[in-house]
């Protein structure tokens, strides 16, 4: 009896203990085979991943479409305008604005330093006071006003500062056009537009040439300073010592100072992340005429813009051979040559003169103290109210400046006269 009753009491500690043995090895089991679950499944969920794309691919080609949507609608080309001038220039520039003004496009004004103060009170005032510039907001002038030598890098920092304002105020425009109060248009903000309308919005027309000629002597050896950069009075230009060698660093070109110049151009122009802008905007500090050649040496030395450059300002300007520092003024005489050149502006004009008359009444249809009319026109008195702005009615004016866009932007585009 005394071992039966041994037995016994040993038998529950067995049990329990077998019960515990099973359940240990039960449970690390179970571990293991999640374990290895898990390592077989990120085996094989590789290969399904990839079968599984392939069929989503053939099963669904329309889920993929509707990744890419269809392009937005492009809408008509808006241009950005500087329209500057100095003393006496206040009448003048207030014609070319008027003859220029369309409500889709942006507009800086600009009087210099050297202007009285009278006078840009006066265009403050009539900025303010027109009832479309109040209505669509769409024209700004520069109230701080900027001293600007002809000749020297001041009007270059002017052009720079319209631009600044123009893309920090303004998102919707595709082309900037810097213009005096002695150009004026020779087409209507319509022809121009339905003319950009079929262009790459990043071209950039800019007349230039690597060939300096004369100017390598006279312009880029010596060294000036323009006083304007730290006086209140505007005066000459005036020379030091001693002269310069032509730059290795990159190559010059000169040109025209009026363009028209895309909006990711004058972007790099303004931000300069690879500081070439910076860096030509210093040497052209002591050159002589730099508009005529700081942007024309940006663009031609940029690899990612140099191809945009289109060479021709769309300007028609009459000049000497060789040319000398200003080109003749224009009169009636001229006005065949103008029309037959399809560009889009001309200078320069003298305040009030017949041709400018001529040139509302034949080819931009404008009232005197009146809009140049366009499909956005309506209203008594005429162009006092918008009708559609986004409709365009372009009239002979397209048919002249397309042939000429036409010709320049494909020779653009073969390679022709570009940055050489």
């Amino acid at each position: 009896m005394g071992s039966l009753n041994m037995e016994k009491r040993w038998v529950w500690p067995l049990i329990m203990s077998s019960f515990m043995c099973i359940f240990l090895l039960a449970t690390f089991f179970n571990m293991g085979l999640i374990s290895s679950l898990h390592s077989i499944n990120a085996i094989f969920s590789r290969i399904p991943s990839r079968l599984q794309a392939n069929q989503s691919a053939g099963e669904f080609a329309e889920a993929k479409l509707l990744q890419f949507p269809p392009p937005p609608t492009v809408q008509n080309p808006r241009f950005a305008y500087l329209v500057s001038g100095s003393k006496g220039d206040l009448e003048k520039l207030w014609r070319t604005l008027q003859a220029l003004y369309h409500p889709m496009n942006q507009y800086v004004v600009h009087l210099d330093l050297e202007s009285p103060v009278e006078e840009r009170l006066e265009l403050a005032t009539r900025v303010e006071k027109d009832p479309m510039f109040s209505k669509v907001g769409n024209v700004h002038m520069t109230t701080k006003a900027n001293m600007v030598t002809y000749t020297g890098p001041t009007m270059v920092a002017n052009t720079l500062h319209a631009c600044a304002i123009l893309l920090k105020t303004c998102k919707d425009w595709d082309w900037f056009i810097n213009l005096s109060a002695s150009d004026y248009p020779l087409v209507t903000q319509d022809d121009l537009m339905s003319i950009f309308s079929g262009l790459d919005r990043d071209l950039n027309f800019i007349e230039h040439t690597g060939n300096l000629g004369w100017k390598e002597d006279k312009r880029a050896k010596p060294l000036m300073v323009d006083p304007g950069l730290y006086s209140t009075t505007k005066s000459n230009i005036f020379w030091v010592s001693p002269r310069r060698a032509l730059p290795t660093a990159f190559k010059l070109f000169t040109g025209s100072a009026w363009m028209v110049l895309s909006r990711p151009f004058v972007e790099y122009l303004i931000w300069g992340w690879d500081n070439l802008p910076r860096t030509l905007l210093m040497y052209y500090s002591n050159f002589v005429s730099s508009p005529e050649g700081y942007f024309h040496t940006v663009i031609c030395n940029a690899p990612e813009f140099a191809k945009t450059a289109v060479n021709h300002d769309l300007h028609y300007i009459s000049w000497d051979n060789p040319p000398r520092q200003h080109p003749h003024t224009l009169t009636l005489n001229d006005t065949d040559k103008m029309i037959a050149s399809g560009a889009a502006f001309a200078r320069k004009f003298k305040w009030d003169d017949p041709v400018l008359d001529r040139i509302d009444k034949e080819l931009l249809r404008r009232k005197k103290g009146g809009f140049t009319p366009g499909s956005w026109c309506t209203g008594k008195p005429k162009c006092s109210e918008i009708k559609n702005a986004k409709e365009l009615r372009p009239g002979p004016g397209a048919e002249r400046l397309g042939e000429l866009v036409n010709r320049v932007v494909s020779a653009a585009k073969a390679g022709q006269n570009q940055c050489i």
